[in-house]
């Protein structure tokens, strides 16, 4: 693109740490915490309109964060680099020793992975506490998607997940990257994500969906995953093994998750019937 003029983009050259003196204060982490919390209070919220026990969301939350911050971080493990952390193994730890020491934070985290693992930690917490595992998915699906535009936005501060060349008016130069105009594929999904909350909060205050277990979650993991999916022809391969795949990993990744939503909306639009005639 010879003859650009970068005043026709938006120049994003954001420090990823808060402050530049302090690597361990970083954009990222704190966008997680925000979205931790954000999360937090919406199933708070939940819980006292459903007059639920709120003290149960404490332990609840313990859970869901160990869960999902390990399963991102193994996710990407094995999803993505796992040669290289088999040959670097002190790199699974938030810093590094060559060429010099170096605090990199909890770097290479992947939404899949962390999916997975907060619903394995979803188990086990049901299962010391005897809750109702569907019921628990169809309202953190709400509040997980909140999560997942902070995330994304802290994607964006840090300059990562970056999109391909575009000359679209909106296009941003990561200066930390390259003078090239991309698209803000992290900026997308963030949007994205936002919008799904906004759509399952919706549809569960109307309370129709209530009797019906596992619509919502079927709802939103279609709606998570389907954007993802189209939004990662937008990016540029996180690792080049996927420049030989039909798919990216991404891609790849999201098709099972996509499945599973449509087999709970078939199986919660069965069980509405089933209540439907019941009660008719």
């Amino acid at each position: 693109m010879s003859g650009l003029s970068l005043i026709s983009y938006i120049i994003w050259d954001v420090d990823p740490r808060i402050f530049p003196s302090i690597d361990i204060l970083r954009w990222y982490g704190l966008m997680w915490s925000l979205g931790m919390f954000a999360a937090f209070k919406v199933m708070v919220y939940i819980y006292r309109k459903e007059q639920k026990d709120v003290s149960e969301t404490d332990q609840l939350l313990v859970y869901l964060a160990i869960g999902a911050i390990l399963g991102a971080r193994l996710g990407h493990i094995f999803f993505y680099d796992f040669t290289y952390y088999w040959q670097h193994p002190i790199e699974l730890l938030p810093f590094r020793f060559t060429p010099e020491f170096e605090f990199t934070g909890i770097s290479g985290l992947a939404s899949h992975g962390g999916t997975i693992g907060a619903l394995l930690a979803l188990l086990l917490y049901t299962l010391k506490y005897k809750r109702s595992y569907i019921w628990l998915l169809d309202r953190l699906i709400i509040a997980g998607a909140l999560l997942g535009s902070f995330i994304r936005f802290g994607n964006l501060m840090n300059s990562e997940m970056i999109g391909i060349e575009t000359n679209v008016n909106w296009a941003f130069i990561f200066t930390k990257i390259d003078l090239l105009p991309r698209h803000p594929a992290q900026l997308y999904e963030s949007i994205c994500y936002l919008l799904t909350f906004f759509i399952l909060f919706a549809v569960w205050r109307t309370q129709r969906f209530n009797e019906t277990k596992g619509f919502l979650f079927g709802l939103g993991i279609v709606l998570i995953f389907t954007q993802r999916f189209f939004i990662e022809f937008l990016k540029i391969d996180q690792v080049p093994f996927e420049q030989n795949l039909p798919l990216n990993m991404g891609q790849l990744l999201s098709l099972p998750f996509i499945l599973i939503g449509i087999a709970f909306l078939i199986l919660s639009s069965s069980q509405s019937k089933k209540l439907h005639n019941f009660y008719n």
